[in-house]
């Protein structure tokens, strides 16, 4: 059980065609551990009521994630957790409530930088626009009328990247060059993981963010 004093607050945010569902086994790890998660539906997600045709953009695909982080008290800095597609989801939280995040951690995700529009990351590999060709996916076209997220905002978050070596969907390839283009803090990497590593290897995904907490919470 962690000291009450060191207790983190974990939000974790899935990736496209997801939900909270996808955490039920790192959750009690990092519970048992003596911290707090939180992990939620991002909007027409899991069990979240609303469809896809409802969606305007994808700040309003966000919309969970956005009133969640506006509820914080101000003193309270969560870890900031996004797998997948999740990475543009937290990276738009990031630019919005820095104040709010210790730490971001893009779990095999995509990470933005502060030169391009979002978009850009999303159009630089072709497995990944497949995969993300899918309706249910498909916020490119609203991203690239965004500006691009600034140093002030998104960029003054320190940023943690878990490479998942394994991963078919977003390759390793494309994981190491997006830390190269976009830059950050740390990278940690679990062998032998695959695109799901809090299914397939919840014990070492917990681990990992065990030793996260442990450098920026010290």
């Amino acid at each position: 059980m962690a000291d009450a004093k060191k207790q983190v607050h974990i939000v974790l945010v899935h990736g496209a065609c997801h939900g909270a569902w996808c955490w039920y086994k790192l959750k009690p790890l990092l519970e048992a551990a003596g911290h707090r998660v939180t992990a939620f539906d991002l909007a027409a997600s899991g069990v979240d009521k609303r469809t896809l045709e409802e969606l305007r953009s994808f700040e309003h695909y966000s919309e969970p994630l956005l009133d969640f982080m506006a509820s914080l008290p101000p003193e309270e800095k969560v870890l900031l957790l996004g797998h997948s597609l999740g990475g543009m989801n937290i990276a738009l939280a990031m630019e919005k409530y820095p104040e709010k995040i210790k730490v971001a951690v893009f779990l095999t995700a995509v990470m933005p930088d502060c030169k391009h529009d979002p978009s850009y990351v999303l159009k630089q590999d072709v497995a990944l626009g497949i995969m993300l060709a899918r309706p249910c996916c498909m916020f490119v076209h609203d991203l690239s009328k965004q500006s691009a997220f600034t140093e002030d905002g998104y960029g003054s978050v320190k940023r943690v990247f878990i490479v998942c070596p394994e991963d078919k969907a977003i390759s390793l390839k494309f994981q190491r060059w997006q830390i190269e283009t976009c830059g950050v803090d740390q990278v940690k990497e679990l062998e032998n993981s695959d695109h799901m590593p809090m299914l397939s290897q919840p014990q070492e995904l917990c681990q990992c963010l065990l030793e996260i907490i442990a450098d920026y919470y010290a």
